[in-house]
């Protein structure tokens, strides 16, 4: 295990109706004038945005409003929210929804305290030094970034999808009631289950030696994504599956399972490409990729993927054929994300096997880092096997 700081001050709020103090929390984090920030009409029509409002309303903490977020969130709206932000002395922003609000949010909170463009940021052009507080009240169990110190936007200039990473940009508080999640159409709660997924994988697929803790504490959590997702599939408004899956999305990206080990994400850089240019679903163009980057990487730890496919998925070793062992288990992480309804390769997806060039060029992948280091040969054979990816494994 290598040495490690863990660092998560966000303080998690968890629970029915627990909404309805926000107002509370905002004060607690000197709150004094707030832009609250959401995404479509359902967080209005439920009359959530109106609690939150009251909530805010007790405290006597004024407040502006900025809805219109989409998924993979546009560059065009960040703008107006700076400018809002601004015009109007905002001194706290408030993310009511799942991980396209907050990072957009996150994109306002740096960019409202920078003179020059909050797009340098993404771009490595400038260092972050200063931001706004961020709350969130979670309304989608996806992302993570409810705990995160990351955030995720588009350029729709160029369709370009970039990131930034830093502590000033944690939210300071994050309100989960996972009632709140029982309205989710199936699709975006498969989506949800597959990020979160995606977000364990990314640090179980490591080059560190002797990471036993953080390894049960992955197996753990996909074990549980395993069990809770089919049950809310099928049950919507069952309440305990959502709170385990809300709580999960929130471990899986905190860090604390990533402490001491070495990490990859060259598969969330690979699949940033496809939603920037198709604009799908991230969680839906991880379940295309995610799988398709085990089986080019596999070979470069064999008995890491026969862990997992024994520990995770119930495979049965194979000691003399581990790979076997490896390759059932993918296979079987795959046929889980199609039982859930997610898309497993690029005809499913809506993604071109032509633009496989485009979007190769796009992506700036990161050489010398990562379980496996990747070039863009590499990239393109990743590619190649998700665009005919099929549940027995492998391209057909």
């Amino acid at each position: 295990m290598e040495s490690f700081n863990f660092y998560s001050p966000t303080e998690f709020v968890f629970g029915k109706d627990r909404e309805n103090e926000v107002g509370k929390y905002v004060k607690k984090f000197g709150g004094t004038r707030v832009l609250i920030h959401y995404g479509g009409k359902s967080a209005l029509k439920s009359g959530l945005i109106d609690r939150v409002k009251a909530s805010l309303d007790v405290e006597g903490i004024g407040h502006f409003e900025l809805g219109g977020v989409q998924p993979n969130p546009k560059d065009t709206k960040i703008y107006e929210g700076i400018e809002l932000v601004k015009k109007t002395g905002v001194d706290f922003i408030l993310a009511v929804g799942g991980g396209s609000t907050i990072d957009s949010s996150k994109a306002i909170a740096v960019g409202s305290l920078y003179d020059g463009d909050f797009w340098d940021f993404y771009c490595r052009k400038a260092e972050i030094k200063r931001a706004l507080p961020v709350g969130v009240v979670l309304t989608i169990a996806a992302a993570g970034s409810e705990g995160s110190g990351a955030s995720v936007v588009t350029k729709v200039e160029g369709g370009l999808k970039r990131d930034i990473g830093t502590d000033l940009i944690r939210p300071r508080f994050a309100i989960e009631n996972p009632a709140l999640l029982c309205t989710l159409p199936a699709y975006q709660t498969a989506c949800g289950i597959t990020d979160i997924m995606a977000h364990i994988f990314e640090r179980y697929f490591t080059n560190t030696p002797e990471v036993e803790v953080g390894d049960r504490l992955c197996e753990g959590l996909l074990l549980t994504m395993l069990k809770e997702g089919p049950r809310v599939i099928a049950d919507p408004n069952n309440y305990e599956a959502r709170a385990n899956i809300m709580w999960a999305g929130t471990v899986a990206h905190n860090d604390i399972i990533g402490c001491g080990r070495s990490q990859d994400w060259n598969s969330h850089a690979i699949e940033h490409e496809l939603s920037g240019m198709y604009d799908c679903a991230h969680g839906a163009g991880l379940a295309v990729i995610m799988p398709a980057w085990m089986e080019y990487v596999m070979h470069h730890n064999v008995m890491r993927f026969a862990q997992m496919a024994t520990r995770v998925f119930g495979v049965e070793m194979d000691f003399e054929n581990p790979e076997a062992t490896a390759k059932e288990g993918i296979c079987r992480f795959r046929k889980f994300l199609k039982s859930i309804g997610m898309p497993i390769n690029f005809e499913e997806l809506g993604a071109k096997e032509e633009d496989i060039p485009t979007l190769v060029d796009k992506l700036n992948p990161g050489d010398g880092w990562g379980f496996l280091p990747l070039k863009r040969a590499d990239v393109t054979a990743i590619y190649k096997i998700a665009a005919h990816a099929t549940t027995e494994g492998g391209a057909s």
